[in-house]
């Protein structure tokens, strides 16, 4: 598995950037709401759910918005790396762009991609991000920038089981998009660089399950663009001062 470098801020246009920021805040309004009830994202998931097996899905059938199309699940079996347990976010469908069909998996109406898997630690806190495998999910397997078109359409727009966690997840999208595409991207070319195996192989291969992570950190993220916008800000204003101190022809 391999650990991918953080996006480098000075690649996203202002549009991004302020995307990010937004979806920070929404972030951070999700944490307000939970902390203020002594409540957690990872126990908001598992509440009344009974004991924790790993393997097992949670929400029990899933979390899924048929309006959106958009599905996630929590769950547990990385024996190799320390964390609590991850969600698995999904488009169907509905949200993914028509005419294209995957090169394996489920085909037509029953399409659906993984988006990302998003590790949570102990205390209900995210560490990193990953990308899997196809044969993890058993997804309708679809190049990166056919899923990178449709991100911003995953939104959970109800409260089974949490309306905070349900909005943190969306946020959390939106806030780490530019990671999630990269992590998408480097997924094909891994499956790609395979030694030249029939890549229905390489998408089964069970010896190649996670392709690619990376470490997050939303305060940290959040200070990195912030700090990006006040260079841009100032920047800006200093083009600005700059064009009016230019001598006037005569």
């Amino acid at each position: 598995m391999t650990q991918l470098p953080i996006p480098v801020l000075e690649h996203l246009d202002d549009a991004q950037l302020r995307s990010c920021l937004g979806a920070i805040a929404d972030i951070r309004e999700s944490y307000r709401l939970l902390k203020k009830g002594g409540l957690n994202i990872v126990g908001e998931v598992l509440k009344g759910q009974g004991a924790f097996y790993e393997m097992d899905h949670y929400p029990n059938d899933d979390v899924y918005d048929r309006e959106t199309a958009s599905q996630y699940y929590y769950h547990a079996h990385r024996d190799d790396h320390p964390e609590h347990g991850h969600f698995h976010l999904f488009l169907r469908a509905g949200a993914l762009p028509e005419g294209v069909e995957p090169a394996l998996g489920p085909r037509g109406e029953d399409r659906v991609a993984h988006l990302v898997a998003v590790s949570m630690d102990a205390w209900g806190y995210p560490t990193d991000l990953f990308a899997v495998n196809r044969w993890v999910t058993d997804e309708s397997w679809l190049p990166a920038d056919v899923i990178v078109s449709a991100l911003d359409r995953f939104d959970i727009d109800h409260a089974y089981p949490s309306l905070p966690v349900n909005r943190w997840l969306g946020a959390m999208v939106r806030c780490f998009k530019p990671q999630i595409e990269a992590l998408l991207y480097h997924r094909d070319a891994v499956v790609a660089d395979q030694g030249g195996q029939d890549m229905g192989q390489v998408l089964e291969d069970r010896s190649l399950e996670i392709t690619g992570s990376i470490p997050i950190d939303v305060e940290g993220w959040a200070a990195s663009l912030e700090a990006e916008q006040e260079r841009r800000q100032l920047a800006g204003a200093r083009a600005v001062v700059a064009e009016h101190q230019q001598p006037e022809e005569v």
